[in-house]
């Protein structure tokens, strides 16, 4: 097994996350601004803010038909042009209406490759080293943020309109990552069980496990003979992974984490920061994010995925209790604030940040592996959605208080599925776990 070309294609797909991340924080150096722009009143401004997530809805409800239907590798191609012409069509941008039309072709991008990327590298992955490729997206995903939290903070004082500067500088990576995608193969797995084409499958896995590639190819054909319900999502054979995805993108997105991520300048304005402290903070936030999930990707492979949910959980209820007895407190101090918020982010990346793309891309039979991704990326961005979009009315109605006390409630509960319900993936093959995944 060459490890270093299947990393390098790991990596490059993974840059998919990279765009994701970048496009999801980007906005939030730029909402002000372009409130100010256009005159947005409340109803306008929240639906630009959460138009990209409404796109991400869609591109995720989808993502499983080009996923099967065109390959891996050709949607992957899809998303890379959404991508670029989104950051293009956003940076030019004249009239409010095209802004948020093209805000909406770079969440469909970003639903997309929620669902492909994760996909194609657990297809290509040695399932002793998989969390840990699989974690690579995630990794880029805090990577993109940090790098659209940074340069929101060197391009925000460069004049009005840096807004458009801060969206347009993506089309470079977009780019990028389109030229890129040439360089890796399709997944062997879509080859075989969607084109039943085996030469080509076996030569592509004998650069992943070398001479367990045939015995691999035997695998996943056997595996699919043993699936009673083939290509059906919804069966009894498939409820239990269908559950586990569900809530595990349910809480991933209860935790409060999008509405930080892309209101971050506004909760530290809230804390009593001022504007540029504010978007400084945010690269701070970006920082412990990236390092924290680095750390996780190199955990999950030898301690497992549960056990990092395990930490995570109690972490997450810890610290978002914290800040919301700071706010309640009244007074709000921004530097206990912002520490509390650090703090909450070390948590997220350690467990939910890097466990999710990997967890249920692997828990699902090879039938319906898109179909299951899509569902769990589909749950958690109309999740994400719906919490961003609600957030400022949200804090509003209610303060900073109650609002994080109610996402630490929530975590609570994630910390109950851990507990009874969440099984251990870790060293398993994709398809010795196709129904059969254990509880503990």
């Amino acid at each position: 097994m060459n490890k270093n070309t299947v990393l390098v294609w790991s990596f490059v797909v993974a840059l998919g996350g990279f765009l994701f991340g970048f496009d999801t924080a980007v906005i939030s150096g730029a909402e002000k601004a372009v409130q100010s722009f256009w005159s947005l009143n409340g109803f306008q401004h929240g639906l630009t803010m959460a138009i990209a997530l409404f796109g991400t809805v869609i591109g995720a409800a989808m993502g499983a038909y080009p996923s099967d239907q065109l390959g891996r590798k050709n949607t992957l191609f899809l998303v890379a042009a959404l991508y670029f012409f989104s950051a293009i069509g956003t940076a030019l941008a004249q009239d409010w209406n095209l802004f948020i039309l093209f805000r909406f072709l770079g969440g469909i991008g970003v639903g997309v490759s929620s669902v492909t990327a994760p996909i194609y590298i657990s297809e290509i992955s040695p399932a002793k080293s998989r969390g840990k490729l699989v974690g690579l997206f995630q990794f880029n995903v805090v990577l993109g943020i940090l790098i659209a939290y940074f340069s929101n903070f060197l391009i925000g004082s460069t004049g009005s309109e840096s807004w458009r500067w801060m969206l347009g500088v993506q089309a470079v990576p977009s780019l990028v990552f389109f030229l890129l995608i040439f360089f890796v193969p399709e997944s062997p797995r879509w080859l075989l069980l969607h084109r039943n084409k085996r030469v080509e499958a076996t030569a592509i896995m004998r650069k992943v496990s070398g001479e367990q590639a045939e015995a691999d190819i035997e695998q996943m054909l056997n595996a699919r003979e043993r699936s009673k319900e083939k290509g059906r999502l919804f069966s009894k054979q498939n409820r239990f992974p269908v559950i586990l995805a569900v809530l595990f993108a349910v809480f991933n997105q209860v935790s409060g984490i999008n509405a930080i991520i892309y209101y971050a300048p506004r909760v530290f304005e809230m804390a009593g920061l001022g504007a540029q402290s504010s978007l400084l903070s945010t690269v701070g936030i970006g920082l412990v994010n990236f390092i924290f999930t680095l750390i996780a990707i190199n955990f999950i492979d030898k301690v497992g995925r549960r056990k990092l949910m395990f930490i995570g959980s109690v972490g997450l209820i810890i610290s978002l209790s914290l800040v919301s007895h700071a706010f309640f407190l009244g007074n709000v101090e921004g530097l206990k604030v912002t520490i509390y918020l650090m703090l909450f982010i070390a948590f997220f990346a350690f467990s939910q940040g890097a466990v999710i793309w990997v967890f249920i891309s692997e828990i699902f039979p090879n039938d319906v592996r898109a179909k299951g991704q899509t569902l769990g990326s589909l749950t958690h961005w109309i999740m994400a959605a719906i919490i961003t979009f609600c957030f400022p009315a949200l804090t509003e109605l209610l303060g900073g208080g109650y609002t994080f006390l109610i996402f630490a409630g929530f975590m609570v509960l994630q910390l109950v599925y851990v507990w009874k319900m969440m099984p251990e993936t870790k060293g398993r093959s994709l398809e010795d776990m196709d129904g059969t995944i254990p509880l503990h």
